[in-house]
Formats: structure tokens, C-alpha cells, sequence
């Protein structure tokens, strides 16, 4: 494995999915940011379900696929209405990944079988329609020992990958995919999970770091990914 100061700028961007996000994007905006998604050659873009049809029209024919995100930023719908949600968003056709929130007030609680059910409903709606699943721990909410159980509970029930951070949380400081938490997960998961950073990836040197240190996927702002692959001066 190439460290990433080796890679070409294609190779590094495929550790991207490029977030699309955020609830007040006119559709221009939306528009423009996929599209910038696909011409920097993300692995994704990262889009709210209202969004499919417009990532649909401009990812056909091209590299970058379809992440769409599920009870998104909180998690804390019924778990009827997540997987509802998600099958809806599977059966508009293309869609590569679903990032679904975890119920982190659960997760503080203690209610770990409440959790691996929530989580396994989701997979077992998706994987029929061959989706990957990723779970998002708001991890600036919980304690490194509450991130590792729910990455035991998230392979229990069946994920694809797990995720740090919502990148809207407003509880307290948002940190991110800090070093320590990506770190847990990997050392908890021990390869049977892949593992997608989000949240605070900023900066060339830390993207690095988390892809020097193994990690699988990236969640990406729209405003730094140029940054990032070191296209931005």
C-alpha cells in the first residue's frame, strides 16, 4: 500500500466522498458541488435524499457514484421510519452507499440491543437492493468506550462501514475524525468493518495521516476537497 504523499491526485480522490449537505443549498448550489464532486474524481458524493434526482442526471456515465444519507443528522426517527426511508431512497435506482445515523441517545443509554436492531433493519432493507450501508456515530457525542461497543454492534448487524460524526452536531465542540477516534474504531474492528472518517478533515496533513494509518473512506466538505488533494493554493 502506496502512502499518500505517493498517490496521484485520482488515487486520493477516491478515498472521497464529497458532501453535499447542507439544508440550505439552493439547487444551483447542489448542482455545482456534485459536479465538482465528479470532475475532482470523489469515490461519492454525499447528497440528502431530495437531491437523488439531480445526482442521478450528473453522475450517469461518469466514475463518481451516489451516497445518500438516512435520518440524517439526528437518527432518532423510529426505526419503521428509517428503514421506509432507506428503501425508498434504494428503489429510486443508483444508489451506491446509504450513510445512516445511529441513534446516539441509545447508544449513551446503554440500549445496545435497541441500537443493533435499528442498525440491522437499515442493512437488511439495503442490502436487498445491494447497497452498502455506513453507520454515523456522532462521536463528539460519546466516550471512546461507547464508539468501540457500537462498532461491535454495527458489525453484529451487519454494516458495511462505520462513521465518525454527522458534521452538524451542536452539543459541544465538534471535533471529528480526530486521530483517536479513527484509532479505536480500527482497533476495535480489527479489519471486519471498513471505517469512513467525517468531520474536521480539513487539511492535507490530516487526510494523509488517516489515510497513512489505513482508513477507507473520507466524508469530505464540498470547501475542502480542493484543499485536500492540494489543488487549492
Amino acid at each position: 500500500m502506496k502512502n499518500a504523499s505517493n498517490m496521484t491526485t485520482k488515487e486520493l480522490a477516491t478515498y472521497i466522498d464529497q458532501s453535499v449537505l447542507k439544508p440550505e443549498f439552493t439547487q444551483d448550489e447542489i448542482r455545482r458541488y456534485i459536479q465538482e464532486g465528479i470532475d475532482f474524481g470523489c469515490k461519492t458524493v454525499c447528497i440528502n435524499p431530495s437531491s437523488i434526482p439531480i445526482a442521478k442526471e450528473l453522475c450517469k456515465g461518469t466514475e463518481t457514484k451516489i451516497c445518500v444519507v438516512c435520518d440524517f443528522p439526528f437518527g432518532v426517527s423510529s426505526t419503521k421510519s428509517k428503514v421506509l426511508q432507506a428503501e425508498e431512497c434504494c428503489l429510486s435506482g443508483d444508489i451506491y452507499e446509504l450513510d445512516i445515523v445511529a441513534n446516539y441517545g441509545w447508544i449513551r443509554s446503554g440500549l445496545w440491543s435497541d441500537v443493533e436492531k435499528d442498525i440491522k433493519a437499515v442493512c437488511e432493507i439495503c442490502h436487498k437492493y445491494k447497497t452498502s450501508v455506513k453507520v454515523i456515530f456522532e462521536t463528539d457525542a460519546l466516550t471512546i468506550e461507547e464508539i468501540q461497543k457500537a462498532t461491535e454492534v454495527s458489525i453484529s448487524a451487519g454494516a458495511d462501514f462505520v462513521k465518525t460524526s454527522t458534521g452538524f452536531f451542536t452539543g459541544s465542540e465538534s471535533k471529528g475524525a480526530t486521530v483517536e477516534v479513527i484509532q479505536a474504531m480500527m482497533d476495535t474492528s480489527k479489519g471486519r468493518i471498513k471505517i469512513k472518517g467525517s468531520g474536521g478533515i480539513r487539511t492535507q496533513e490530516h487526510f494523509f495521516t488517516l489515510i497513512d494509518m489505513g482508513i477507507d473512506r473520507m466524508g469530505i466538505g464540498y470547501k475542502s476537497t480542493p484543499i485536500v488533494l492540494g489543488l487549492s493554493h
